[in-house]
């Protein structure tokens, strides 16, 4: 049988084939975050235990989990938005290493504490914020705006394989890997691990979700060009790598 690309992707990423990585050559790490742009306005957000979750049982919301695609039209309140950030990729700690601030312990695991998603929000219906696109600042826990242009829901949506519930939940959760933060230690075996980690936090966004009476659906079917271009990233260096709806349940 001939070898595809995914069989090559798993084989070159094999330890046997690494090369040495910046880390052990001394270069410095990358930033832990991507800082918002010159300019831009920066939203606090309510602190995440000022949310009232249900104390729901891990074995009742595992139970529950299911993929939602068809939404109710109330919305998001702000605190329950900022509830899912802080389970998805909440920082509960810096840890200090290489000489700064070298690693975030946060509610997900992540290889070698890289952590190296950054979270976009295509913002539908959420209580104090206008639509739009912004992006979440995990290590002061606020949301920067990213763009306000009218249509942008339709365009997202388009570009992720034209699903109409991209634009009819309350909030689509857009992950994207800042791939030099895990390659500086991991090299090429770290694209394992960035699909590995954004697992993880799309899990916890499923979880958390069921908390306080949503319900949400992994999307990994998108354009990749179109949907980078929307960001305004380069979809080499920054690209986007898992989403994720999320809305009250009907």
């Amino acid at each position: 049988m001939k070898q595809g690309i995914g069989k090559e992707f798993m084989d070159r990423t094999r330890y046997k084939y690494l090369e040495e990585s910046d880390q052990s050559k001394g270069l410095p790490q990358p930033p832990l975050e991507l800082g918002p742009e010159e300019g831009r306005r920066t939203i606090a957000l309510p602190a995440p235990e000022e949310v009232e979750a249900d104390p729901i049982g891990l074995r009742e919301a595992m139970e529950n989990r299911r993929s939602v695609r068809d939404y109710a039209e109330e919305p998001l309140a702000l605190a329950e938005l900022s509830w899912l950030l802080w389970c998805t990729q909440g920082v509960k700690g810096v840890a200090d290493a290489f000489g700064s601030a070298g690693a975030t312990h946060r509610t997900v695991p992540s290889a070698g504490a890289r952590h190296p998603l950054e979270t976009y929000l295509l913002v539908n219906r959420v209580e104090g914020l206008p639509p739009g696109l912004y992006k979440f600042l995990a290590v002061d826990h606020r949301l920067v705006e990213v763009s306000l242009e009218e249509g942008l829901a339709d365009r997202v949506a388009e570009a992720c394989y034209r699903q109409r519930f991209i634009k009819e939940c309350a909030a689509a959760f857009i992950w994207v890997a800042v791939a030099y933060r895990t390659t500086w230690r991991y090299v090429e075996r770290g694209y394992r691990y960035m699909h590995l980690d954004a697992g993880h936090v799309c899990q916890n966004l499923y979880l958390a979700a069921e908390a306080i009476g949503c319900g949400a659906c992994a999307v990994g079917a998108f354009y990749d060009e179109e949907i980078n271009g929307l960001l305004g990233i380069d979809g080499e260096e920054q690209f986007v790598i898992y989403a994720g709806t999320v809305g009250k349940k009907k």
